[in-house]
């Protein structure tokens, strides 16, 4: 007779092997086994695939890009001449508003320069939220974005454009689908001869193409392939606002009266002794040694180890200590510097007038390979109403006046 509903089941009791306790312990212990086994084998397949200073070498059949990889087309360009100019980051928002209200997240590598956005897809953008990026960089040097698979080189080209008329190189790589000549390539492989031998790590440091007349202002890079993370090729970028605000007072006045030559003459020469066309010819162009943001109105230091040939109305003695010593600032300043490691389809955009940055060596036998695209900006003025970046904010933040003249003790940092 089955059981009613009500009634109670009669089950007979069976007495775990062991106690509740015991159980537990056993079970933990199954789980720490399971556990412990799958870090062993890790720990294996660690000790036997990672070998100190080498990463995984990607291999390009079928490369996808093969159509943005260099040639050097036999081309001749017009001089080029004074055109308008308006920063569109005078229309951004000061808060950044349109822009970082599509962001996920916003993180400043250092105080002085670099931020990284994450959610942004920069081939979305509105024109309000390109304004607001063009302050942002103006602001901060250089932004990072990561991921960006949808900004192909189509929509980096009309990025560029929104900023200004595109800047095209007269001695560099251009890619291989024609009516691409304002996209500069950037490519070397396992085959590319290290340039390490070639260069002194000062002279490494640039702005690109300070010798025009309208140097460019806002400047993307995407890398379309590139070593992994811990395979080299990182690059660095310098904070010219912070170079103007390490100088004395003193030295900050005298600069500000000075100009200086930049010159496409070595750049020209070099392209020629590799059997390279010059597409546009060289030229020399007298630029001020300090200049003015006109985004944020702050002072930074307009000098390009590369190309600065000559500090003008002063002694060639003196000339060679001036760009000695800004070299050194450049290169040495750590606080003014941050340091990017690229992954595939990584894009940063800076602000060639206030920036420099350095290609760093050492990533063979990797392939590199990136494009980029500046557009032109204003002709290099100084306003002596500028501000010192550093000044403005110690004074909004309420910290303290930078020790310039080493007149306060300070700790060193470790």
């Amino acid at each position: 007779m089955a059981p009613h509903a009500e009634d109670p089941v009669q089950v007979e009791y069976q007495p775990e092997p062991w106690s509740t306790e015991t159980k537990a312990t056993r079970v933990d212990l199954g789980f720490r086994d399971k556990n412990a086994s799958e870090r062993q084998r890790k720990k294996r397949s660690l000790a036997d695939t990672y070998e100190p200073g080498r990463t995984t070498i990607e291999t390009h059949e079928d490369y996808e890009f093969d159509y943005l990889l260099p040639r050097f087309p036999d081309l001749h360009w017009d001089e080029l001449k004074e055109l308008p100019y308006e920063d569109k980051g005078l229309h951004g928002d000061p808060q950044f508003r349109h822009l970082l209200d599509a962001a996920d997240n916003i993180v400043d590598y250092v105080p002085k320069i670099g931020t990284e956005i994450s959610g942004v897809n920069l081939s979305q953008l509105t024109d309000a939220q390109k304004c607001d990026l063009a302050r942002l960089i103006a602001t901060r040097g250089v932004v990072f974005f990561r991921n960006q698979d949808d900004f192909d080189i189509e929509a980096q080209r009309e990025l560029g454009k929104f900023f200004g008329t595109l800047h095209k190189h007269a001695t560099t790589a251009v890619p291989q689908k024609e009516g691409l000549e304002d996209v500069h390539v950037v490519y070397t492989t396992d085959k590319s001869v290290d340039q390490r031998a070639l260069f002194t790590p000062t002279f490494l440091w640039h702005s690109d193409v300070s010798y025009e007349v309208q140097p460019p202002s806002y400047t993307s890079l995407k890398v379309l392939t590139g070593p992994p993370r811990g395979g080299g090729g990182d690059t660095l970028w310098c904070s010219h606002y912070a170079i103007y605000d390490v100088l004395s007072p003193q030295m900050q006045k005298y600069l500000e009266g000075l100009t200086a030559l930049h010159s496409a003459d070595m750049q020209a020469d070099d392209s020629r002794a590799g059997g390279r066309p010059v597409r546009r010819e060289p030229v020399t162009t007298e630029h001020p040694l300090v200049r003015v943001n006109p985004v944020t109105g702050w002072k930074s230091v307009f000098f390009n180890p590369g190309f600065v040939t000559k500090i003008v109305g002063v002694p060639k003695a003196e000339s060679d200590t001036i760009i000695r010593y800004l070299n050194e600032l450049i290169a040495t300043t750590q606080e003014a510097h941050v340091r990017f490691q690229w992954g595939k389809h990584d894009v940063a955009l800076w602000d060639n007038r206030v920036t420099s940055h350095s290609a760093s060596y050492g990533f063979t036998p990797h392939r590199r390979h990136a494009v980029r695209v500046a557009a032109t900006a204003e002709r290099p003025y100084f306003d002596p109403q500028g501000r010192s970046q550093e000044e403005e904010h110690n004074k909004k933040w309420g910290l303290p006046q930078t020790n310039k003249d080493g007149s306060r003790p300070s700790n060193y940092n470790d």
